[in-house]
């Protein structure tokens, strides 16, 4: 997997799970991925935070900071995609 697609990945299962704190299964996703951010693309320091209009993930590569930024709506949608279905509220 590309870095920008594991980056992607992590970060809407992220917001999934910080926002479903009882959700496990969504926990579990996030640490996968999290675990190829660091295994497969050797990243450290992994954190996000959010604008009005982007997420702005920072990590650490070979020992210099990057930060990757993903429009609000693209990340969100997951979430958005999950509380509006029935069978998956909690």
């Amino acid at each position: 997997m590309d870095l920008e697609k594991a980056i992607f990945n992590w970060l809407q299962i992220a917001v999934v799970s910080e926002a479903r704190l009882e959700d496990e299964a969504a926990k579990k996703t996030a640490d996968f991925f999290k675990g190829i951010l660091k295994t497969d693309h050797q990243l450290l320091d992994i954190t996000y935070e959010r604008d009005p209009f982007n997420y702005i993930v920072t990590y650490k590569k070979d020992g210099k900071e990057e930060k990757k930024n993903f429009a609000t709506s693209t990340v969100e949608k997951l979430i958005e995609d999950i509380e509006n279905e029935p069978k998956f509220r909690i």
